[in-house]
């Protein structure tokens, strides 16, 4: 059964109760290909785009949670980079994040995530806003309130990032404060 698209006052209505936005990993925050090099070790390609939504959500005040089923130890480098919760090796990702919302004390209407198959589908179907790259998975895009413009790994999570930070009015001041700091020391990124 496919839900019916929210209208934009809904969808906007919903952005604006987000206090915990949780990303899906593979095909959300990257490209979905698995690299492997010769003896064995995974790597992953982030975009820095997509690393700097997910530090000015923080900025904002919205907590953030990567959430994937895949145990990895370049997930868990990424997220401390950032300063976002990891959760990798989660056989049941609703359950991760209602435990999330629970212990921020938080309802799942104020949650949001975004993934791009149909691992991520029973999360997304709980909780108050639903988002996936353009690429996502077509039995789980059309069951999706927002769809980012750009494919994972490319940007898509920026896009949420950004959509979330202009419904929370909250753009004008974080780039305020980010004129008014010193630049980072060179090598510093998102």
């Amino acid at each position: 059964m496919t839900k019916p698209a929210p209208a934009p006052a809904d969808l906007r209505d919903r952005a604006r109760r987000v206090r915990l936005a949780c990303f899906d990993v593979d095909g959300t925050l990257t490209d979905g290909r698995l690299l492997y090099d010769s003896a064995g070790a995974e790597s992953k390609a982030f975009h820095v785009h997509d690393g700097q939504g997910l530090v000015l959500l923080r900025r904002a005040g919205i907590e953030v949670a990567l959430v994937t089923a895949r145990t990895s130890p370049v997930v868990e480098r990424r997220a401390t980079e950032l300063g976002v919760r990891a959760c990798s090796g989660i056989g049941d990702k609703l359950a991760c994040v209602e435990g999330l919302a629970q212990g921020l004390g938080l309802e799942l209407s104020q949650v949001a995530f975004m993934g791009d198959d149909l691992p991520d589908l029973k999360v997304m179907r709980r909780v108050g806003l639903s988002a996936c790259p353009a690429d996502a998975h077509p039995w789980l895009a059309r069951e999706t309130a927002w769809h980012a413009p750009r494919p994972g790994g490319r940007g898509a999570a920026r896009a949420f990032c950004d959509m979330l930070l202009e419904a929370q009015e909250c753009v004008d001041a974080l780039i305020g404060e980010l004129l008014a700091e010193r630049p980072p020391a060179l090598g510093a990124q998102a």
